[in-house]
């Protein structure tokens, strides 16, 4: 599986890079909102949740997204964001500070 954990910034063409293998245009990818990293690449979210859990984070902190290096858009849906328990019922985040939390970690990480 071709994931990779971001904690320094990295181009929006390393990003396109990691898209190709599965997307093209496309590149799944979780961020720690406690930690401030993603991790990005694989087929499903739940791969990239996954990695990020082996490396260390927990999964109360983790919330998918889908990024669109061309456009620059981020997208945040995701399956592994239906959490009842966690106020969020629906595949987007809800949770407007929780989103704006997320595009500035994404967007510092994706420059």
């Amino acid at each position: 599986m071709n994931i990779r954990i971001i904690e320094k910034p990295i181009t929006r063409a390393e990003a396109k890079e990691i898209a190709k293998k599965f997307y093209v245009d496309m590149v799944k990818g979780v961020v720690d909102v406690k930690r401030q990293i993603i991790a990005l690449g694989g087929e499903w979210h739940m791969d990239a949740n996954t990695r990020l859990i082996a490396h260390g984070s927990k999964q109360p902190n983790i919330w998918g997204f889908n990024f669109y290096p061309d456009s620059n858009h981020i997208a945040f849906t995701s399956l592994i964001n239906i959490r009842p328990a966690q106020n969020n019922r629906r595949i987007e985040v809800e949770n407007e500070a929780l989103r704006k939390q997320m595009e500035e970690i994404i967007r510092k990480l994706i420059i």
